[in-house]
Formats: structure tokens, sequence, C-alpha cells
């Protein structure tokens, strides 16, 4: 329940529920504790207006579940698990032993036990407690009635524990492990007093008075801001503590590293001027070493990044603003942006300090505001307004900012290479890499790509740039079907993600590894193996779910948004069938909405509908997704008879035949392009 709902069996195996209504009816009566729930409260839990027969398909759901939750059981024999009690049914599930039967539940317990432990037996009680959760509670059903008032219970509980295992860390002398967390959870709930003195306290501890106190008066401004209060006794003494220690510094000695940053922070305030360029500078330095921190300096960063870039324009210094713009290199692996408005604003303002730069302005410094271009312009973040229908001709695709962020590309390339400027090719190479979407079927240029960026790497020593080609080549080669090279690479990737703190690369390659799963599924077993096989998407299920689980968190709502829906819809396609509407009901199929539609229409025996989704539906971005994409457009023309658009499927299909869809993308596949590349060609009448 701690996140989307899920059943295992004794095994830890998934056990399938059916649709969003059969998970329903299982959430809804576990929240009931045990309980007794009504049928009629059933139906008007699950329905604002119940349709006719409303009655008879809560008793239908209830089969159906009961079935899936003791597959072994003899028909007319009682469930042990779900049973008709009364007016209603209750679910009373049981545990194997050594698990737990509803992780909620095991979660309070496991916070009320903590409360009685020592701190330093707490921490990593609560730790392990806190681990269950894999996104909000009931996260299947986020405007559910019912699961309100248990929603925001198990939220309120989670927080506390939060607080309690940092509170447990500090008392036990590891003040300096709760200060992470602690600066995102009071970034993430300002008005938690609890958090802000905890984040206080835990930095006191550590020796860092100043930023003891800077948290302080963050939380003062914080609090009358947002609530219109001051704070409480608990923060106004612990203010006054830091100011004493200030001033009596206690014998805590501060680690190696803090001592030395706080040093240089404060030689650096103290001179170098409030107004300075060079603080500016120094301001966009500090934003691309955040960005490659996790999830939550990945989002400060990109918050702050174009009003660094709007500050450094206004000052007049148009190489100051080439020099803000073009340090940003982080390293960018997806092909969507997360924020395509702060995308335009970065690249119109590098486009007109590109313009008003000198001749004699640095060839690094012009190179990288290019760079910055193709970059920015990735997918189709400058896009603006309604894109190509996807059913017009090659001639009408006229996109002037796309050929220029090609161009952009290029040119930063050709000037790195010349210059032999071996951080700049690896930024410019990211353009390249980024820009190489106009055409299916590139995975091995991408791999390419990716190849040079990780010999230049470890030739430089440049880590990001390293972790960056490896990322690249998981997906060209899994689009390749080379998967040993994938796993090699994906392995190296973690290696230094591990090594060297770059949490986010963690993300990808647990996707690939979840895309894997499918890609070794065998796909021509005899009937007596059918248990492999089921097996075997049962250990696919286990991965998506595990990949999954990280999109709340990651940081990057560009990548996340859409993909959950999409991996459930992956395996009905791939058998060729349509999908039920009713299974994806409830689905958030994010930007790719315009491209399942049609297919979601047709499997709802909706024709002229769905005739009318393909003639409108926009051309497929050009990114990472764009291959999967125009697939569900070539099956949803050749099953509507649109022989225009199944045509133009197949023409830009052409060049990844021999690929399975989507798996350059290291997330997902729809299968083998070939088999839609024959749909749309029959449908095309050629």
């Amino acid at each position: 329940m701690l996140g989307p709902v899920e059943c295992r069996d004794g095994a830890g195996r998934p056990v399938r529920l059916g649709g969003p209504r059969h998970r329903e009816v299982v959430a809804r009566l576990l929240v009931a504790r045990r309980r007794v729930v009504p049928v009629d409260r059933l139906v008007a839990d699950l329905w604002e207006e119940p349709p006719p027969g409303a009655t008879g398909a809560v008793r239908t759901f209830v089969a159906e579940v009961r079935r899936a939750l003791e597959p072994g059981r003899r028909p007319r024999t009682p469930s042990r698990l779900l049973a008709t009690e009364g007016p209603g049914y209750v679910l009373r599930p049981k545990p194997a032993p050594g698990a737990r039967a509803v992780d909620a539940w095991h979660f309070e317990a496991e916070v009320a036990r903590a409360a009685g432990l020592a701190p330093a037996e707490a921490a990593p009680a609560l730790d392990a407690a806190l681990a269950t959760w894999r996104g909000p509670a009931y996260a299947d059903f986020p405007g559910a009635r019912w699961a309100h008032a248990e929603r925001a219970r198990l939220a309120e509980l989670r927080l506390h524990a939060v607080e309690r295992r940092a509170d447990a860390l500090i008392r036990s002398g590891a003040p300096r492990e709760a200060v992470w967390d602690l600066d995102a959870h009071v970034a993430e709930h300002p008005w938690r007093e609890d958090g802000w003195h905890l984040l206080a306290t835990a930095l006191l501890r550590s020796g860092r008075q100043g930023d003891a106190l800077g948290v302080l008066r963050r939380a003062r401004r914080v609090l009358a801001d947002q609530l219109g209060a001051d704070p409480g006794p608990g923060l106004a003494r612990l203010e006054h503590e830091v100011l004493r220690q200030a001033d009596h510094p206690d014998e805590a000695a501060p680690a190696a590293g803090d001592e030395v940053w706080s040093s240089v922070a404060a030689a650096y305030e103290g001179s170098v001027p409030a107004r300075s360029p060079a603080r500016l500078e120094a301001t966009a330095s500090l934003l691309r070493e955040l960005a490659v921190t996790g999830a939550g300096g990945l989002g400060a960063a990109r918050r702050h990044r174009a009003a660094a870039v709007a500050a450094a324009e206004r000052t007049g210094d148009t190489e100051l603003a080439a020099r803000v713009i073009g340090v940003y290199d982080v390293p960018a692996v997806w092909t969507r942006v997360d924020d395509p408005e702060a995308a335009r604003t970065v690249v119109r303002t590098a486009e007109r300090v590109l313009a008003r730069l000198p001749g004699d302005a640095p060839e690094t410094v012009r190179a990288r505001l290019l760079a910055s271009v193709a970059v920015e312009s990735r997918g189709d973040a400058l896009a603006e307004g309604a894109l190509p229908r996807a059913a017009d001709p090659p001639g009408r695709l006229r996109e002037p900012w796309r050929h220029r962020a090609q161009q952009a590309a290029a040119e930063a390339e050709s000037t790195a290479r010349r210059l032999h400027d071996a951080s700049l090719l690896t930024f410019a190479l990211n353009g390249a890499f980024l820009q190489s979407f106009a055409h299916c079927g590139q995975a091995a240029r991408r791999d390419a790509i990716g190849a040079e960026l990780v010999q230049l790497a470890r030739t430089h020593g440049l880590l990001g740039p390293e972790v960056l080609g490896r990322l690249i080549r998981v997906q060209a080669l899994a689009g390749l079907g080379d998967l040993p090279g994938a796993d090699y690479q994906a392995t190296a990737a973690d290696h230094l993600a591990d090594r060297y703190e770059r949490p986010l690369a963690r993300v990808f390659t647990t996707w690939y590894r979840a895309l894997r799963t499918t890609l070794t599924t065998p796909a021509d077993l005899a009937d007596p193996a059918t248990a492999v096989v089921t097996e075997a998407s049962e250990v696919a299920e286990v991965a998506y779910a595990e990949a999954t689980a990280l999109l709340p968190t990651c940081g990057m709502p560009g990548f996340a948004t859409g993909l959950p829906a999409l991996t459930r819809l992956a395996p009905v396609v791939r058998t060729g069938a349509l999908p039920a509407p009713e299974a994806f009901a409830e689905a958030d199929w994010g930007p790719y909405a315009p491209w399942v539609r049609p297919l979601l229409l047709l499997g709802d025996d909706r024709p002229d509908e769905a005739r009318e989704a393909l003639r409108t539906a926009p051309r497929p971005p050009h990114d990472l997704m764009a291959e999967p994409m125009w697939c569900l457009l070539a099956r949803a023309a050749a099953l509507a008879g649109e022989p225009v658009l199944a045509a133009r499927a197949a023409a830009v299909l052409g060049p990844a035949e021999g690929q399975q869809a989507g798996a350059a993308s290291g997330l997902l596949t729809f299968g083998p392009v070939a088999a839609y590349l024959a749909e749309a060609r029959e449908a095309a009448g050629g």
C-alpha cells in the first residue's frame, strides 16, 4: 500500500489482481483493517455515480480477486483471506513466515517499536521501515475519497519517522549522516518546525555553527513568508544556543572537509564583493556541481539557473553572460527537457549573446554557447504550439529551430576538435548526441558518440563525460541487440556512480535492467514450458516495479512522466493485441497520450474516433521514444485503414527495421520494428 497497490505471494512473486478496479477493491478492504465493508459502501466508494449493475460488478471483482489470491482453492471452499461476512466482505491477509502481511501495518508497528529502542538501534530500525515506501500511499488512487484520511495519516507518520530517525542519528553521535536527508525534508515540508530544529541541531553537533545559524534564519524567513508566523520557542532557544556557541565554541571539532569548506566560504564571502561578476560566475559553477548530486540538487540547479543567466545578461557584459551560460555543461542523457520554458529562455539568451560577442572573443566561449544551444534544444524543446501532423509529408516538416540546433552542435564539435580541447569536445559531443534523433535507426551512430566520450574521459580524467558515455552506450547497445555489451556498460556506470556519488545514473541502469528482462524472455517455448514464460513475465514485473519506484524522487519529470503507463502497455502491444481501455482507464500517459490514444479507441471499438485521432496526432518528437511512438501510429493506421499515415510511418521506421522498438531508449520495448513495418506497408499497399 505504500506506493502503487501490489500483492505478492509467500515466495515474494507478484500476484496479478486484475485491472484498476480489482486493485481498488483490495485497497479499500485493507483500509478497513480486517473489518467488514458492506457491499453498498464499496459501491459508493468505487463510483461517484454508480452505474447500473454496480453491485454485481463488485461481486465479480471480489470473485476474481479471490481466484488470484488463492489459485489452488477448491470450488465451494470458503476463502481463507477474502471472506463474505454479513452484508459485505472482509480481507484478512496472512503473512508468510518471516514476511509482513501489509507494508503499511508493518511500517506503523516498526515506528512504534523504534520509540522504545536506544538511539543507536532506533536509527537503523527506522531506516529499514522508511525503505518500505515505494511512493505515496495508495498511489494508484490519488483522487479516491475513501483513501484521503488514511493517506494523510500515513504521510504524517512517515514525516514523523523521518524526523525520529534524524533525532536518533544525532543522539547516537552521527549528526553528519542526518544533515542531507533533513535538508531535503525541510525543503519539501517547510512548515514543520521539528525538521528545522533537527537540521540546525545536526549542523551544530557537526561543528558547523555558521551553517546552523543560517538554517535557523532561513526557517524564520520561510515561516514568516508562508505561514505569517514567528518561530516557536524551541527554535528561538536553539538560535540563542548557536549564537552562544559561536562566541564560546565547545570542544566538538568539525570534520576536516566541513572545516575547509566553511573556511574557504568565509574567505570568499569576505574577499569578493556581493555584486561582483566573479560571484555570478562562481554561482553558475556551483549550480553545475549541484546538478549532479541527485534529485534535490538537480531540481535546485534547474530552478536557479535561469535566474543566473538573466542576471548575467543584465550586467551588459557579453563575455560574462557567455561564460555563465557555457559553464553549465551538465551531462544530459535523456532527450526530453524537464522544463521546456526554461530551456527556451536559455537558448534565446544564448542566441542573443552569440550575436553580440565581439570578434576577438575566445573561440571556446563561442563554442560553449553553441553547445548549450544544442543541449537545451533536445527533443522538441523549442517547438512552440502544435507540432506538424504525423501524416504530413516530409517536405512540409520544415523546422528551422531544429536545423539551427543541429548546426550549433556541428559547429561546436568542429571548433573543439580543431582546438584539441577535451572538455569542450565532450560538451559538444553531448549536444551532437541529443541532436542525433532526426531519423530513426541511429543507434550505431550514438554508440560511436558514447564510445568517444568514454575514451576522452578516461584519457583526460573527466568523470561526468565518462558516466554520460557509458549510459549512452547502454541505450545504443540495447537498441542494437548487444546485451552483453550493454550489461558491461551498465555495470561500469554503476561503479562510477557509487564511487563518485552520481546517484541519478542508477535510475537509468535500473530501468535498463528491467528492459533486459523482457529482451531475454523466450518467445518460442512449447506448451510444457508455459510456467517458464510466466516466471519470466513475473521477473519483468518485479524489475519494472523496482524501476518505477525510483521515478517519484528522481527529479526528472521530463523522463518520468508517462513511463509507468507505457511499461504496462508494452507487453500488450508486443502480442499484437489491442489494449483493453478499461485496463488503462486510470493510466497517466503524460506526453505520450497523442500516440497511444488511437490504439485505445480501436480497442474500445470506436474506429471513427480512432481515425480522427490519427489525422490530428502530432509527429512524435525527435527523441529516444520516437521509434516506439511511430510503431504505435503504424499499427493504429494499419488497423484503422489510414494508408497515408501508414506509408509515412513505414518510411520513417525503415532505417530501424532490424531493431527492437524502443530498446534504444534503455527503458522498454514494443517488440521488433519489423512487425510494425510489415503491417504499415501492407496497409499502404506496398
